[in-house]
């Protein structure tokens, strides 16, 4: 069976960014699974395993635009401090990140800089502006059930459990 529309892919893979460093990892012990077709997985990726088997392996590098997006600079923001009011100092830091209601719904904003009186948040996905490269091991394809096409994931082991 080949990797298409509705098939449930299981699969180990190692996520690298361009500096080598691992990212995220499935092994066989916890494999990853998602429904192919239903944008699970980012774009780059899904278009490279379209067509794959059983035991293929492959290692795809994805650009940006195909991954999380290009890093955009209007999605930084200068705020003042006090818009932190409440919040433990120590919690306040480079890499700290929040969630926000914003108008697109939730979203996790990181600090990207505090000084004194101002803290400088991101928008951007941590991942926006990395090429990433995946190491991938195809275990399993499966027909996805009817259950799963219609919630759009997988369901069972490495997949989405409803309880």
């Amino acid at each position: 069976m080949q990797i298409a529309q509705h098939t449930v892919v299981t699969m180990t893979y190692t996520l690298t960014d361009d500096q080598g460093q691992v990212l995220d990892q499935a092994d066989a012990a916890q494999p990853f699974a998602y429904l192919h077709g239903a944008s699970n997985i980012i774009p780059g990726l899904e278009k490279q395993l379209e067509g794959k088997q059983a035991n293929d392996s492959l290692v795809v590098t994805v650009l940006p635009v195909d991954a999380y997006g290009e890093y955009d600079e209007r999605m930084t923001q200068q705020v003042p401090r006090s818009m932190f009011e409440g919040i433990p100092a120590e919690q306040i830091f480079a890499g700290a990140e929040f969630h926000a209601q914003t108008g697109d719904g939730h979203q996790t904003i990181r600090i990207a800089a505090v000084d004194e009186n101002t803290v400088t948040i991101d928008a951007n996905h941590p991942l926006a502006g990395v090429t990433l490269t995946f190491d991938v091991t195809i275990l399993d394809i499966r027909a996805a059930s009817e259950e799963e096409v219609a919630h759009g994931h997988a369901h069972g082991q490495g997949g989405h459990h409803h309880h």
